[in-house]
Parts: structure tokens; sequence; C-alpha cells
């Protein structure tokens, strides 16, 4: 097979974000081919542990990748703090003659936003709502980059690695077969919480945050699963995830102070986005009775967030929460069928680099400040479930349609979901066992 079947055979999925399917993007030409090595959010442990232990087949990859792009340029972009990981990732490069280069980044938040990083590497501000082949450039995460790898070798993507960080005595990465139980995950990490704890999946910027137990035991991990953090239930985190949107934008209206300060510090205004959230907030309180028009003006530049949360969760001095008004504002549009026309050739403001949010400040305003510092610094540990249930739906895109049967044996690896025609991906089982029982969304494997 060649490179885009061997990809697409093994399910590959973007394993830092949404889950686009990989042999979908990488179906394309492009001049810079990005490896996104920035581990954007506080708290996430695992890319920084993929660079240390599997730097090797990491960068065969990346130089395997920017051939089938026909990129010129292939670029490693991570933070320059991640000395012991550039290191590791230079020496591949230098074992293997690879003609890879770095772009050592400032630490600062959202240095792993696809488009934050286009900039950054090629100095091309992406279009408003566009994708980095607009400005010629394609963009993998270091994760994405190890199942391509495998996936060169005729291996599917059955595991999961991600760590646990938070409220535990000691953050550990695992690798655990998909659709694993959350719970299972938690109980490997020596809890430093008692009674009822959230669980952040993702990190505390853009993750979910869990509070209900049913929830919690509902929830698996799926290739996009990048890390549990764990948290006390009166965590700032907490309390503000579980306003209602009703209650945010009361909020808005009656304390949003029009600073500016949550459109001045966003960072996709910095690269030349249209994003105004003191705008959309100083108008929350006469939505609903505008004409089309008006209402585009006032709100059609929600439509550019990135759902970063850094107004929210950092520059805003009254507390709100603009990322969730603007989110809630993009439903709206949807529903109402309006649209805002995009700037194409967007210009990124001169003084973006001031603007910058280091990474250690977010730490200390998010209440992290006890967790700011700890590493992984063991191997990971692989776990062994009696059960999984795997999702149909791991990416973007129509979910893969199951071909097993109840009461079906299937081996590690095996096929259990084909993708459709389109955006799809398939899906294998990490783990060997009975079909104990399919629905519309997933099947449940017992090991036997």
């Amino acid at each position: 097979m060649d490179f885009l079947e061997c990809v697409k055979s093994a399910g590959v999925v973007g394993a830092g974000g949404a889950g686009f399917p990989t042999h979908v993007k990488l179906n394309a030409k492009a001049e810079y081919f990005i490896v996104n090595a920035a581990e954007c959010e506080p708290l996430i442990e695992t890319d920084k542990y993929l660079c240390r232990t599997f730097p090797d087949r990491i960068v065969q990859a990346v130089s395997a990748t920017a051939a089938q792009v026909g990129a010129s340029r292939a670029v490693i972009a991570i933070k320059a703090e991640y000395e012991a990981e550039i290191a590791a990732l230079k020496e591949a490069v230098r074992a293997q003659g690879a003609d890879v280069t770095f772009c050592e980044m400032p630490a600062f938040y959202p240095a792993g936003d696809e488009q934050v990083m286009v900039q950054l590497v090629t100095g091309r501000s992406i279009p408003e709502r566009g994708l980095p082949l607009n400005v010629g450039a394609v963009v993998d995460n270091v994760g994405t980059m190890l199942n391509v790898a495998d996936a060169l070798e005729g291996k599917p993507v059955t595991d999961k690695f991600l760590s646990v960080t938070g409220a535990v005595t000691k953050p550990v990465v695992l690798r655990v077969p998909l659709g694993t139980n959350v719970r299972e995950c938690i109980a490997a990490a020596d809890l430093a919480v008692g009674g009822d704890y959230a669980v952040l999946v993702g990190g505390p910027m853009m993750g979910r945050v869990l509070t209900d137990p049913k929830a919690i035991d509902g929830n698996v991990v799926t290739k996009t699963t990048g890390n549990l953090a764990i948290l006390p239930m009166d965590h700032y985190l907490v309390t503000r995830a579980v306003l209602s949107i009703e209650n945010m934008k009361h909020q808005a209206r009656s304390a949003c102070v029009q600073c500016r300060m949550c459109t001045d510090m966003c960072p996709r205004h910095l690269i030349g986005h249209e994003v105004t959230p003191h705008q959309v907030m100083r108008n929350v309180w006469r939505e609903e009775n505008l004409p089309d028009e008006e209402y585009v003006r006032c709100f059609g530049s929600a439509l550019n967030c990135c759902d970063c949360g850094l107004c929210e969760m950092f520059s805003c001095p009254m507390g709100l929460s603009p990322r969730r008004i603007n989110g809630w504002f993009k439903q709206r549009f949807r529903e109402k069928g309006l649209n805002k026309e995009r700037n194409m050739e967007p210009l990124a403001q001169r003084f973006l680099d001031l603007r910058r949010v280091p990474t250690s400040r977010l730490y200390a305003r998010l209440g992290l400040g006890g967790w700011h510092g700890v590493h992984v610094r063991e191997p990971h540990r692989s776990l062994a479930p009696q059960c999984v249930y795997v999702p149909f739906r791991q990416h973007i895109g129509k979910p893969a349609a199951p071909i097993v049967h109840v009461g079906d044996r299937v081996e590690r690896g095996a096929l259990v979901a084909a993708a459709q025609e389109g955006v799809s991906a398939n899906v294998h089982t990490g783990l060997a066992g009975l079909v104990q029982s399919i629905d519309e969304n997933g099947a449940l494997i017992a090991a036997s």
C-alpha cells in the first residue's frame, strides 16, 4: 500500500485536537509541514513524554509525511524550554540525516493553536475560518506522527498514550487500549484528593469538566484523549464549568466594563482576524430584537473565535465568559442560517509579541500553581482492562460503520468499524475478546 492507504487503513486521526482523519488531511501539497510539539495547555504531559521516549520514530514519520505532501520545509515547532525533548529530537534528526528544522517557541498560551503556530513559523496569517493549507502549510501533532510511523509498518491505531495529572501524588503517562473507561485510568494514579472529585478531560483551557459521577463512569478513552486532570470539586475551574449560559449572559449584560482586554489579548485578533468579544458582550442585552444585518455586525466576529478560553480564563478582570458566549452565538448563527464575510488576507498586529500570555502566569491565574513544574519522570505504564467500549466516532466526520456482530471473537488490532465514504476513519480494537454488545455509538468488547 502507498502512504495514504497505509494511514487510512490504520485509522490514524489527529491525536491532539478534534480528530480530523489524517489520510484526508495529507492528501494535499504544501510548502511547509509543521509538527505541533508545543503541548499547548497547562498540566498536559503526553506530547513531551512522546518526544523524549520515541524521538526516532517521530522523526522518521516527519520525514515520510513531509515527502508525502511535497514540503520543502519540515519544521518541528516546540517550546524552547523543553530542553530534554529538543535534545532527543535533534539527536534523532542528526542520526537519520533528516532534513528537519526546529522552531523553538516562547512558552506562551496558546502556542499550540495551529493558526498561531503557522503565523509564528511562516510569518503568514491564515484567512479567517481558513486552514493552514490556505497559506501553504500542513500541521500535525506529535502523537499523530507516532501513529503514522506505526501505520507505515502495518500497525493500526489500537492504543492511546495519555497523562493523568492534577490532584495526584505523582503524574503518570499511561498506554491504554481505545475504549478504556477513564475510571480505570484514574485508578492507576495515586489521588491526592479524598471524596468526590471532578475530571478534566483535556487541558484546563479547552477541556471538558466532568462533575457527575455517572458522566465520569460513562466516559472512555478515544483517539483524541490526551490528558485526564483530577481536580477538587471546589476548584475554580470546576465552579466556572457548572455555570449555565443564561447565567453567563446575565453577567455579561450587568458586569462587562468594556475594558477591551478580551479583544486586545485574543490570539486570533493578534494574527489579524476580526475577533471582538468586547463588542459581543456589549450587545448581548439586545440580541433578541436585531435585524439580520445588525445581528451580523454586532455578533459576527464570534464566528472567528477559536475557543482557546484566554479571554475568560485570563484576560477578563470581571471573571466573565466571552468564550462561552461566543460559542452560543456560533450556534445561533447556524440556527438563523447567517454568516459573515471572511477576511482572506489578515495581517498580524505589530505588537503581538508583547501581548502573549506566559504559561507560568496562566498557571497562577488558574489556581494551578501547586502543580506547575511537576512533570512525568517515570516510564509509561500499560493497562490491560477486562472490557472496553469502542466508540465508532472518534474523529470528525461520519462515524465508522460496524463490521462485527455480537458474539464475534476479535483479536487485538482487528477492524471493528470501517470508514465510510468522505471524511471518516477506521476503528480497531486494542483488546482481544468477545463482542458483548453493539449499539449505534460503539461496541462493548470483553476480554476472554
